[in-house]
């Protein structure tokens, strides 16, 4: 029983993994790419570092260092990834032209440095013009 249980938890973390990886290659800009590999990435890890923690019962080592890893992993990996996303944005990697709503548009003074969150404050609107950064073309978030 407990060898299904490895099998099936062992799948899911690759198929998690080969998703992660998949994604980096379908998906089109570096945002989205972002977002599907940490958290794909860490489901399948997740899942692999629970099956190392049950194949393992009788060594406890090996059971608290895998709910440690899991833990610190879910803990920093969105916060790491919304920190690296939201420097790209910053330093003005563009948007896939699919984009709907930007909603930073205006909200971030270039020269200040600043980053305003009520929209009646924001420096201008995204009006389709070159100030948005939404990309023209699908080559541009390559």
């Amino acid at each position: 029983m407990i060898n299904i249980i490895l099998a099936i938890l062992s799948t899911a973390g690759a198929l998690a993994i080969l998703f992660a990886s998949i994604g980096i290659l379908r998906m089109p800009d570096f945002y989205l790419r972002l977002s599907v590999t940490v958290k794909a990435s860490s489901l399948g890890v997740g899942l692999l570092l629970i099956c190392a923690a049950i194949m393992f019962p009788d060594d406890a080592s090996v059971t608290t260092k895998s709910i440690a890893i899991i833990f610190f992993l879910f803990i920093t990996a969105p916060i790491a990834a919304h920190m690296i996303g939201r420097a790209a944005y910053f330093t003005g990697i563009p948007l896939w032209k699919g984009t709907i709503v930007d909603e930073l548009d205006g909200m971030y003074n270039k020269e200040t440095h600043e980053l305003k969150s009520d929209p009646k404050d924001a420096i201008h609107k995204s009006t389709g013009k070159e100030d948005d950064q939404i990309a023209e073309t699908d080559e541009e978030t390559r």
